[in-house]
């Protein structure tokens, strides 16, 4: 063989080992061999090329980095931990990284986010419900997203659950899984369960039957009858308020008890409600599919004879929840919403015909894979950010910028859609930026941490409970609110403060910098931002201290630090 045949030879070799290589990463990046990621993929971009669109390139590690933190374990990264996935080569980096964060190592701080996640789904965030013991609240759901217990279990523990709320020394039988319905039982000195009926369907359903209270739903479906027939499977369970030595609610007590019906007649227990035009009609426990439980009262007993009677409202509810095709969707579709920004459908809990989904086959699809995954959210979790679309960037090209849902269109996720924080994640996100967050723990952070987030809540005094917040996502506004030393500390030039130890380390100007945006930006500053943070220097004069305080408040003001991108 000639020399330049076998330079040919060797290239071909070379070239096809290459592409070879680079067909593997190319598939490995694609889905990581994992069957629903595949699923995902081939979804999405099906609906890519059916809309005539081109998705926008993938982000870059540093971004993907950053998003991922924030979205599973509800901080940034630190510098530390964005170097090390920065430095690391394998092709499968990016599945490592989830497997850790979902993982033993970030346990504590995977279920901390999640319980702030789900105490506002589930409690909202307004303080000031005293029937409602947000610790208590908390310490269940820190125990039950540690264990990572199945999503039909975790339905099944708040939807049945009884005993107190408050865990105090002076109260037996504590569960704080019954902080969901223990401020959702009563209205107007009535113990008619209304919230509790219109947050169940809301939360576990994706429906939103609160509008049938008091009519027939306008533009869908529900009907008045159905509301009131899923109220009857909460009217045998009360909300006993406990008084200590004042006259101030210390807790509550959720019991079931018998219902006798508002005729009187426990053997076939009926509850009332009325029409618009004054007529009343009765109803009985029916789930939204049509099925109907015993009309009995009371719970499950035997007579003296030996024969079984009675049946426990709530957990005949709970089975239906469970073999309900809604009851997959909903979670599935909230936890899409969660990580791309958009649900499959807005809002993200209401399903239905009158609402359709812009990717049903994806959102049917998922719902039954999560089913035989038996309802494990961390999977969910894990299958959604490790695929196509969570994977690319936020910036949009001429080939995809009408994908736009801010303006009403459906989603087609064709990039990743800018989103502001959450309060509760910027909150984290300047402990972790600051170093603050090593003495941030425990039972008196988290109050601090709701106090911070008290000014911004809104309690609308709806039926359902509703609160929102007024957060803007002002750096300015929210350092300022922040108090304590930890903060103080934190962002001061003081001796043993974050900005005190880069200044007197032993790095470059340059390399103290550009600390500054990989610790809020995971990125390292352009040209422009290194130069003009030079001059920054120069101006103050050898104040290096000084200087790097000035970079570090335009930094946190930015826009880049309070955007998921």
């Amino acid at each position: 063989m000639t020399p330049s045949r076998s330079l040919i030879v060797v290239a071909l070799v070379v070239c096809g080992s290459l592409a070879a290589r680079a067909e593997e990463k190319s598939a490995e990046l694609d889905h990581y061999g994992i069957p629903q990621v595949k699923f995902i993929n081939e979804r999405i971009v099906a609906s890519w090329e059916e809309a005539g669109l081109r998705p926008s390139t993938d982000a870059a590690d540093g971004e993907w980095c950053r998003r991922v933190h924030l979205d599973l374990i509800g901080r940034i990264p630190r510098v530390g931990e964005l170097k090390a996935f920065l430095a690391d080569k394998s092709s499968t980096k990016r599945a490592d990284l989830v497997s850790r964060l979902l993982g033993d190592e970030y346990e504590d701080e995977y279920s901390r986010h999640w319980t702030d996640i789900w105490t506002t789904v589930l409690i909202g965030r307004d303080v000031t419900n005293e029937r409602v013991n947000r610790p208590g609240m908390r310490q269940y759901l820190r125990r039950a997203l540690s264990k990572n217990i199945p999503y039909d279990r975790f339905m099944e523990e708040l939807v049945t659950a009884t005993g107190a709320n408050a865990n105090r020394k002076d109260v037996d039988g504590f569960n704080g899984a019954t902080n969901f319905l223990s401020g959702k039982m009563e209205e107007m000195g009535v113990e008619n369960g209304v919230q509790a009926t219109a947050k169940t369907a809301q939360i576990f359903l994706g429906l939103q039957v609160q509008c049938t209270q008091c009519h027939n739903h306008p533009f869908n479906k529900g009907k008045q009858n159905q509301f009131w027939e899923l109220n009857a499977f909460f009217r045998q369970t009360r909300a006993l308020r406990k008084r200590g030595g004042t006259d101030d609610v210390q807790w509550v007590e959720l019991v079931d008890e018998d219902f006798a019906g508002e005729g009187g007649n426990p053997e076939e227990a009926e509850l009332y409600y009325e029409l618009r035009n004054g007529l009343m009609k009765v109803a009985y426990p029916v789930f939204v599919d049509g099925t109907e439980i015993s009309k009995s009262g009371y719970l499950p007993a035997k007579s003296p004879e030996g024969d079984s009677y009675g049946v426990h409202r709530r957990r005949e509810l709970v089975q239906l929840i469970k073999a309900s095709p809604y009851f997959p969707k909903a979670i599935v579709n909230r936890m899409w919403g969660h990580f791309l920004g958009y649900g499959f459908t807005k809002p993200v809990d209401d399903l239905g015909e009158h609402n359709p989904p812009s990717h049903p086959e994806l959102l049917d699809g998922l719902a039954e894979k999560f089913r035989e995954q038996s309802f494990d959210l961390k999977e969910l979790a894990r299958w959604i950010v490790l695929s196509k679309p969570y994977a690319l960037s936020s910036r949009a090209t001429t080939a995809n910028v009408r994908d736009d849902p801010s303006l009403g269109e459906k989603p087609k996720f064709t990039r990743f859609y800018l989103r502001q924080m959450h309060a509760e994640e910027l909150y984290e996100s300047l402990l972790t930026a600051t170093e603050a967050d090593q003495a941030a723990r425990g039972e008196e952070a988290a109050k601090r941490k709701d106090a911070w987030l008290s000014q911004f809540v809104i309690a609308f005094g709806t039926d359902e409970g509703d609160d929102a917040t007024t957060f803007n996502g002002s750096i300015p506004q929210v350092l300022m609110m922040f108090n304590g030393d930890m903060i103080k500390n934190a962002v001061s030039t003081g001796k043993g403060g974050f900005l005190d130890k880069i200044a007197g380390s032993s790095m470059s100007n340059a390399s103290k910098i550009e600390t500054l945006y990989m610790a809020a930006l995971a990125r390292k500053p352009s040209g422009p931002e290194l130069s003009m943070a030079n001059q920054m220097v120069a101006a103050r004069k050898g104040d290096v201290v000084g200087a790097l305080q000035d970079v570090w408040w335009a930094v946190l003001n930015s826009n880049e630090f309070i955007i998921k991108h």
